[in-house]
This record gives structure tokens, sequence and C-alpha cells, in this order.
């Protein structure tokens, strides 16, 4: 299993960063690599990515969710095992730290070079940015959804 974290100053409010995270059919706009997310219903997604010329496709299930804290999810079907959260901190009313962290298991010859030499940990990275960048340059959220979603047990 390979692990990537990586964290984000964005000058925008908590509920700000956190709606726009809720938005999953707008990832494709800021995370390389992600051609589709279709939101099933609250919480079932259905991802398509196309990574170092591969196309994956996977079902993935929100496991936790709490309006301006985090968001969690994990694969629960197709070719790739992945499950990640992000965890909203607000800094003061116009600054929010999103931290990353994503856990994925690479397949195939070219995903277990490319996770060996950090070329996912690079990808991450450049994501945050791209994610800044555009709720930045947004100035607000594509949309919302505030409803919370409980781990079974938790």
């Amino acid at each position: 299993m390979s692990t990537v974290t990586e964290s984000v100053d964005v000058n925008v409010p908590i509920r700000t960063a956190y709606d726009q995270w809720t938005q999953f059919q707008d990832f494709p706009q800021f995370m390389d690599g992600v051609e589709s997310i279709t939101q099933l219903d609250d919480t079932h997604t259905h991802w398509v990515t196309k990574i170092a010329g591969q196309t994956r496709e996977f079902d993935a299930e929100i496991t936790e969710q709490h309006p301006d804290e985090r968001v969690a999810w994990a694969s629960t079907g197709g070719d790739t095992k992945h499950a990640g959260v992000v965890t909203f901190h607000r800094l003061d009313d116009a600054q929010t730290r999103v931290t990353i962290q994503l856990d994925w298991e690479p397949e195939g010859f070219v995903e277990k070079v490319g996770s060996a030499i950090g070329v996912d940990s690079h990808q991450v990275k450049a994501d945050t940015k791209r994610f800044k960048e555009f709720i930045e340059n947004r100035g607000g959220a594509t949309g919302s959804w505030r409803g919370d979603v409980e781990r079974p047990g938790a």
C-alpha cells in the first residue's frame, strides 16, 4: 500500500473549502488524471482515472463526512484499491489548511515503479496546488453538500 499526505493553506473560509470538496464532479478541474467522478447517491461515487496511460475505474463509498471537518472514502470495487481522507483546519476567518491523505495499491509494473520513485507524491502535491488556485480564483464553492455520514460502529 502506498500512502501520500499533503497539506495546503487556502485563502478562503473553512466552509468554502469544505463545500468545494463535496463537489466530486469538479475534481477533474484540479486533479490531474481524474477523468470523471459521478455521484451515484449521497455516499457512493464512480471514478474514472487515467494515469500513466492506464485507465482505471472504481466505485467508492464515503465512509465518514462531517461538515467543515473531514471527508473520508474507500473504494468498494473496480480496478483500484484506494482510500483517502481530507481534513479541514480553520486558521482564521479567511484561511483554511486542507490536508489530504491517500492510500492506494499500485497495480502493475508502471504504477509500482511510479510509486517507488515518488511520482504519486508529486502528483498529490500538484493537485493540492491546483485545488488552491481553483478555489481562490473562484472565491466560492461550485456547490455544497452539508450532510453528515458516520462509519457504522463509530
